[in-house]
């Protein structure tokens, strides 16, 4: 492959996906979770009995793990997990990529509170700690420890958005490419089961519950209850063009468009006419240079609560008309769980290998669709869909909303255009 490919037009040089890591709570690496996804196994299961989950949260979709050292994050281990397998997965040479030029950007997490288990009538902490608690206290210390483990000394990025934060990573990481701060980046986010979280939205009443677990999570469905708290991570290696085809990388998606917005509504609900959601979506594909038409397929936040479908599928249909029926979604909520802080990367992940595979994975428990929510949101079993583009959605408390456009990576046909157009 010729070298001088890396001196192509940086304005025209697009970004790339070359390296994915993936757990959830149905497999420990990218390809078992994926094809988990695919056949519409769920994760979910009873929580009763295990010491280390927070008392109240009697069902979830936990995931389990090995702590490098004692009293390490669970959080914390997930991150470098994920990250270890995407960096093996893109063939990353770190002796051949300047530190200064590779950058990380993971997403906040909860710090540790062991200082809690001094407390009387505190959460009992499953063993005693071996490592200070302010060592793991701020939200940043997984996106430290992550770029340090790899001496990665391009920009560091770290933010707190709610459930859109794994998703706002990728675009920051991107972002920082785009605006030439360095040419390759590690981006991504983990998320475990916290106490304070889980009673947070315990006392939200925003918990599905249900007598079997795997039935409790019903995104689109009339009869859903809200969603099931889960565990996970997904990393991500992006990268420019030139630079993936300098080193021979392989490839699985293009980013094409990312935008973020806001609604400027309520700290948790919904503007139920879906006019920020809208103009996201509509946003996102003018970057993108798509139309309506050419969106195959969607992985929309789809919570199961009563409210996200409803409003989401509001602005899906304002923002795309008439092509929102010709289009399909899914949310793999259903089968995963609502990971926050990790939800927009690891369905991100999902995104781009039903992009690669040409599969839209289902929604599974859609047995009785709410008529409010009459998209094509592929019901209990997935379907082969070679679409060239797809959308993911994020949809957060607080107002925070993303959205990136992905282009399927067509391998030589892809590279031949990129050459002749940037030459």
């Amino acid at each position: 492959m010729s070298r001088g490919v890396a001196t192509l037009n940086p304005e025209r040089d697009a970004i790339v996906i070359t390296g994915i890591g993936l757990i959830a709570a149905v497999g420990d690496d990218r390809e078992t979770v994926w094809q988990a996804v695919r056949r519409g196994q769920s994760g979910v299961r009873s929580l009763a009995g295990l010491p280390e989950i927070p008392a109240g949260l009697a069902i979830g979709a936990p995931v389990r793990t090995s702590l490098e050292y004692p009293g390490q994050l669970k959080t914390i281990a997930l991150c470098q997990q994920a990250a270890a397998e995407a960096m093996a997965d893109a063939h990353v040479d770190l002796a051949r990529i300047e530190p200064q030029r590779f950058g990380c950007a993971v997403s906040g997490h909860m710090g540790d509170t062991g200082w809690f288990d001094e407390q009387p009538g505190r959460w009992p902490a499953p063993h005693a700690k071996d490592l200070p608690w302010w060592h793991q206290w701020l939200p940043n210390t997984a996106c430290s420890l992550v770029a340090n483990r790899y001496g990665l000394t391009g920009p560091r990025l770290c933010h707190s958005t709610a459930c859109a934060s794994g998703l706002i990573e990728v675009l920051s990481a991107v972002r920082a490419i785009r605006d030439d701060q360095c040419d390759i980046a590690l981006a991504g986010s983990a998320e475990t089961f916290h106490p304070l979280f889980a009673a947070g939205f315990q006392a939200m009443r925003v918990l599905a519950t249900h007598d079997d677990p795997q039935q409790a999570c019903r995104p689109f469905d009339v009869r859903r209850s809200g969603f099931v708290m889960g565990e996970g991570a997904a990393m991500f290696v992006v990268e420019r063009l030139s630079h993936a085809l300098r080193r021979e990388a392989d490839i699985y998606a293009e980013v094409i468009g990312g935008k973020m917005q806001a609604q400027a509504y309520h700290l948790t609900g919904l503007d139920a006419e879906s006019e920020s959601l809208a103009y996201l979506i509509s946003a996102t594909l003018k970057q993108a240079r798509l139309s309506p038409d050419d969106v195959g397929y969607i992985n929309a936040h789809g919570t199961g609560t009563q409210q996200n479908d409803v409003v989401e599928t509001r602005g899906i249909r304002r923002a795309l008309g008439s092509a929102a029926d010709r289009i399909c979604l899914s949310s793999t909520k259903s089968m995963l769980g609502h990971l926050v802080n990790a939800a927009g990367s690891v369905e991100l992940a999902i995104t781009a290998l039903a992009l690669r595979d040409g599969f839209a994975p289902p929604t599974v428990n859609l047995t009785d669709p709410d008529p409010e929510c009459d998209l094509d949101c592929i019901p209990l079993v997935g379907r082969r869909s070679p679409f060239e583009h797809a959308l993911k959605l994020s949809v957060a408390f607080g107002g925070h909303m993303a959205a990136m456009a992905l282009r399927r990576w067509n391998k030589a046909a892809s590279q031949f255009d990129y050459v002749r157009k940037a030459a």
